[in-house]
């Protein structure tokens, strides 16, 4: 073959077979078609959308948990219905979880989402009925019962809705360690963190609107529940809702309120206010037939006082319905043998701390013997309450905030800004103490508040059997140098012998009237002018039942007596429960179930 002929054809070759340009080495991957491509995108593309839906339902699921606490509170307290709901929380999400991932799915309908909106409207109706069996259920299984047939099933639907929409989501482009783990790690952080922040905002901002109250928040979530799932089984959920709306006297609407009303008056009560705070379910009732007046927090009473008063015309003030306030007033006969010259010092020139209002029975008692008075109370409309239904005067300086934060702020003050007299301490509110405010440290601060020659007196309200009532006792002891308990009312319980296990229940107020000094002291005898022309002072407000300090010392099931300290109050929150549940029981023998029932 002739050179020429070679060269030409080897030329031809070389443009035939071009050399791959960079373009070509960046062509779609080997062993990938297409179609995959196509389906790759469209799994990744449907990742945020399921992501964010299953997000969005276990985010509901964990709203509705202190909305569900809320809403029992008025009908069982707010402890008991706490016993059990993390145990409940807990075997709703295991159960949702293995029926997804067992065969029981299988049987499952596929629609199963659709039917969560329609639960979330119910739940204010089941409860409503429910809360009729709350006199045979007790405080103990009654709360269980409700959140059975309502925050449980809401949980098991949610968790197990969250979870069909997470199948569809393909995570086969992450390390197997997130396919497997990943799911169940971010959606646990993300119920825990949203129960815990709604909780916070909810305290925050329960009572300052409609949307803000047990029956608004349970219809905002239920709405939630409808915009992300909507479809035509919310048909029926009209007729719950009229019902709530209508005829459920939880709703804090006009017409609600006048079913409440009507109810009320066949037990001859009547509701002159109800309101949604912080400290729980503030409401003001009348008894018209036996002619007294309460305030009502959750499932206890703040206190009360009588309408009609014709034993004792003379009154300077009402007369109250419980004696515990009048005795706390008792700080004003405490003598000692040098100290008799103080009274000497007129009561204007005197001034008192009251932590905790109520009605304010004890703080009106206080101004009008002219003593300079401060009330430090967390819950604004408890104040606002007092002052309109139970003429709680206004010549005192009123402060609306966390007694611990107060006390704080006074001590760095010194003693310049902040010195008292007398000091009342009186927090017991829906069957239990804030536990911070028995504390050795804060109770430390009420002693450094005190003038040398001043006293306090601290009101405890639960079951002097327990072992909390001995845990209290023994820190106030350790604080104060010198103290005297006295009971309200004497004694019906016997005391337990050495060889018993445990003492029998003895629920009742005791105060503790206490000095920052060591000596020992009295109580003088009240003259007329204690009294306020009260004819329950004449009777109560001289302590009269003294419990003996050795009641408190070696006692079967105590163990070891320990101080109470911040953050170290476990002792006391486990004995609370059963606290809350024999106060539970006291408050349904004062006012009639139908009372606490439909709030």
């Amino acid at each position: 073959m002739a050179p020429s002929k070679v060269k030409a054809d080897a030329k031809a070759r070389s443009i035939a077979t071009p050399t791959p340009s960079l373009d070509a080495t960046r062509s779609e991957p080997v062993g990938l078609s297409p179609a995959d491509i196509q389906a790759t995108s469209i799994s990744t593309a449907n990742v945020i959308p399921h992501a964010i839906k299953a997000a969005e339902l276990l985010f509901l699921a964990a709203v509705s948990s202190p909305v569900s606490q809320m809403t029992l509170s008025p009908v069982y307290g707010s402890i008991p219905p706490s016993i059990y709901h993390r145990h409940l929380i807990m075997a709703a999400v295991l159960l949702a979880w293995t029926a997804k991932k067992t065969v029981v799915h299988e049987y499952v309908p596929k629609n199963v989402p659709n039917y969560l909106p329609l639960l979330a409207f119910c739940i204010p109706s089941i409860q409503f009925f429910l809360f009729q069996q709350s006199g045979w259920l007790g405080p103990r299984y009654g709360p269980v019962v409700t959140e059975l047939f309502t925050y449980f099933p809401l949980v098991v639907l949610s968790v197990y809705s969250a979870a069909m929409f997470m199948d569809s989501v393909d995570l086969s482009q992450f390390d197997p360690r997130i396919q497997n783990a990943g799911p169940g790690i971010a959606s646990y952080a993300l119920f825990s963190i949203a129960q815990r922040a709604s909780t916070y905002l909810i305290r925050y901002k329960i009572g300052s609107s409609l949307l803000f109250t047990r029956w608004g928040l349970q219809s905002g979530v239920a709405a939630f529940y409808a915009v992300l799932l909507p479809s035509r089984v919310l048909l029926f959920a009209i007729l719950p809702m009229l019902h709530s709306a209508s005829l459920n006297p939880h709703a804090p609407l006009e017409q609600t309120t006048g079913v409440l009303n009507a109810i009320l008056h066949e037990h001859n009560y009547a509701l002159l206010a109800r309101k949604e705070s912080l400290t729980g379910y503030i409401s003001v009732l009348d008894n018209t037939k036996e002619k007294f007046r309460v305030m009502r927090c959750d499932h206890s009473l703040l206190g009360g006082e009588w309408l009609q008063q014709p034993n004792a015309p003379s009154s300077r003030l009402t007369e109250p319905i419980y004696s515990v306030f009048t005795m706390l007033e008792a700080v004003r006969l405490i003598e000692t043998a040098s100290s008799k010259e103080s009274r000497l010092v007129p009561d204007n020139e005197k001034n008192a701390l009251v932590i905790g209002l109520g009605i304010g029975t004890t703080p009106a008692a206080l101004i009008a013997h002219g003593i300079d008075t401060t009330i430090v109370e967390i819950d604004p409309v408890v104040h606002e309450l007092a002052t309109k239904y139970f003429h709680l005067p206004s010549n005192h300086t009123s402060v609306i905030d966390d007694a611990m934060y107060f006390v704080g702020k006074a001590l760095v003050a010194g003693p310049d800004y902040y010195s008292y007299d007398y000091i009342i301490h009186d927090v017991f509110t829906g069957g239990a103490e804030p536990v911070g405010l028995f504390t050795e440290g804060f109770l430390a601060g009420l002693r450094d508040l005190l003038k040398p020659d001043g006293v306090v007196a601290i009101n405890y309200a639960g079951d002097l059997s327990l072992p909390s009532a001995s845990l209290v006792v023994h820190t106030v002891r350790s604080v104060f140098p010198q103290c005297r308990y006295f009971r309200e009312d004497a004694s019906l319980i016997q005391s337990s012998s050495s060889g018993s296990k445990k003492m029998a229940p003895d629920f009742t107020n005791m105060v503790m009237f206490c000095r920052k000094s060591s000596d020992a002291f009295g109580f003088r005898d009240p003259v007329e002018a204690d009294c306020l022309g009260s004819q329950a002072r004449r009777y109560h407000l001289l302590p009269k039942h003294e419990i003996q300090a050795s009641y408190f010392e070696d006692r079967p099931g105590d163990g070891e007596l320990l101080v109470l300290k911040a953050g170290h109050t476990q002792r006391l929150e486990a004995d609370q429960k059963e606290s809350a549940i024999g106060h539970w029981r006291i408050m349904r023998t004062v006012l009639p179930d139908v009372i606490w029932e439909n709030w």
